[in-house]
């Protein structure tokens, strides 16, 4: 039997470019859970300054430092190639569990992300009913039965 651990309140950074998106993740998320914290950032410059918290990012009230990232990989700016390459060779960084959860589905793209040190590669449902499985799944998993490491920027 899989010890549960008990429900404490997460932090999720997403980062995606599609506000249409950002809704319905966020929505599903809710629809499954209270008990999380999640934040969005819109591409992969801002998700490092997000990390590493420059600018705007700076207050740790607002910003919380995230459990778990879910990183689409085609943005501007800095797309999530560039930003899951960055945030792997980051010493600190390094070990905060990243999900790319992308509408790709090009081999090289899943080939790539596991060889920079991505945790898992996810398609992006087609359905809400599936975005919500998939929030289920993901709460499930990555904050009930998996550890998590205790990353914190100082």
């Amino acid at each position: 039997m899989i010890p549960i651990k008990t429900a404490e309140k997460i932090s999720i950074l997403i980062a995606d470019d599609d506000a249409d998106d950002r809704e319905l993740i966020k929505a599903a998320f809710d629809q499954n859970s209270t008990q999380h914290n999640i934040s969005f950032v819109e591409n992969g410059e801002e998700l490092l300054h997000y990390l590493k918290r420059n600018g705007h990012y700076a207050d740790e009230t607002l910003h919380p430092f995230p459990q778990i990232i879910l990183l689409d990989l085609n943005m501007p700016k800095k797309d999530g190639r560039e930003a899951l390459r960055e945030l792997k060779t980051d010493l600190i960084l390094k070990s905060i569990p990243v999900i790319v959860f992308t509408t790709s589905m090009e081999e090289k793209d899943v080939v790539n992300s596991y060889e920079l040190g991505v945790n898992s590669f996810i398609i992006k449902p087609v359905t809400y009913s599936g975005l919500v499985e998939f929030t289920r799944i993901v709460g499930k998993y990555w904050f009930e039965i998996a550890e998590l490491p205790n990353v914190l920027m100082k």
